[in-house]
């Protein structure tokens, strides 16, 4: 149990409610530990925190366009990196077709978010069908491979060394964010068993980085039954009930959907805006001062984002205040919305991510001046 050095002060001007009525003239800045599970306090400020007018050195926001990174590849394994650490590793994969293989991570429990596409996953456990919005959960050591039924563009998330858990939902209950019963399982169904035969299979396992190909005279997923409860499990974003307050903007960790020891899978997805009209609207100016927040950007108008589409995603590493573009933070307070239409998925790593070498354009270089008020691309 940590003993937090905490002893809450008020100084000078400041909200009696933490993002609620900001006294006038002034910005809010959550100056944080723990990724909003620590202790924190709520900063006022007479500028915005993000007001910088000019920005040197390796450390900054940054911003990809994974929409440009158009090759596609047959297995994951050879799915283009682009961030990571010794914990997480961030994967964006294209597809199409039927993969000729199995692949098995020996590595860590994958995560699978599909960004568009549809198609079938058959695993150890069965057959699974999937579509575009949906979180595939394979636990390590499982053997899959995916035929697409229209061309699949994924983000893999690798859970190194590590399992994928649920969050705990304390006071709210079991039912709350989503429903325990909407996990599905995959199936032995005709599909799977239709799958099965005498033909020679290829397993490429990844252990340590490396692979190694196990080849069998038939297909290894010839499973006739199974019962426990450890298995893949598949979930949509439509699925998800998001935490609401009308009266205060919740923090991201309110939306986690999965996490591991080391980093945290948020999931944004469409909900009614704040109606108090004391309650902030957009998210509120931080410093997550423990954790790399990374945002992958799937569909819908992202209300505290300008110039970000679908398939976009930024990396806001810790070490400096973060929040909501100009233009989006003028349209919160204009409360010309009543809800939002964004769907995203959130990273929070613990340790920092390491940028892969990606091609010429598919890093946003100007995203560090778009605080200033112009498209800098």
């Amino acid at each position: 149990m940590k003993r937090w050095i905490s002893f809450p002060r008020r100084e000078g001007i400041a909200s009696r409610q933490a993002h609620t009525n900001l006294p006038p003239g002034t910005f809010e800045r959550e100056f944080g530990k723990e990724g909003f599970f620590g202790p924190v306090t709520q900063m006022y400020h007479a500028h915005p925190p993000t007001g910088w007018s000019d920005w040197s050195g390796s450390l900054r926001p940054r911003a990809f366009d994974l929409n440009k990174l158009d090759n596609a590849q047959a297995s994951p394994w050879e799915a283009s990196p682009f961030l990571g650490n010794s914990q997480v590793a961030i994967r964006y994969w294209r597809m199409s077709g039927k993969m000729d293989h199995l692949a098995r991570n020996g590595d860590g429990d994958e995560l699978l978010f599909i960004h568009d596409g549809a198609g079938d996953l058959f695993c150890d456990f069965g057959h699974l069908a999937f579509g575009d919005g949906d979180y595939i959960v394979l636990p390590r050591g499982t053997m899959w491979r995916i035929e697409a039924s229209a061309p699949v563009s994924a983000l893999l998330v690798e859970a190194t060394n590590d399992s994928y858990r649920l969050p705990e939902r304390g006071i709210v209950g079991q039912q709350a964010v989503f429903d325990l019963g909407t996990l599905e399982t995959p199936v032995i169904d005709d599909a799977f068993k239709a799958q099965q035969g005498e033909q020679t299979w290829r397993v490429l396992i990844k252990r340590l980085g490396q692979l190694t190909t196990v080849t069998f005279p038939y297909n290894p997923l010839d499973a006739t039954g199974w019962q426990g409860d450890l298995a893949p499990v598949r979930i949509n974003w439509r699925d998800i009930r998001p935490l609401m307050s009308h009266r205060f903007h919740l923090p991201p960790s309110a939306h986690t959907t999965f996490l591991a020891n080391r980093f945290v899978v948020c999931t944004f997805c469409p909900r009614p805006m704040e109606s108090d009209p004391d309650a902030l609207r957009v998210p509120f100016f931080h410093s997550n001062n423990d954790f790399d927040e990374m945002i992958f950007y799937h569909r819908g108008s992202f209300f505290s984002r300008d110039n970000i589409a679908p398939g976009m995603v930024t990396l806001h590493p810790c070490g400096f205040p973060h929040g909501p573009h100009p233009k989006a933070f003028r349209a919160g307070a204009t409360r010309a919305k009543a809800e939002t239409d964004e769907v995203a998925v959130m990273i929070d790593a613990r340790d920092a991510l390491e940028v892969a070498a990606l091609p010429h354009g598919v890093e946003w270089a100007g995203y560090v001046d778009s605080w200033r008020g112009g498209d800098k691309r």
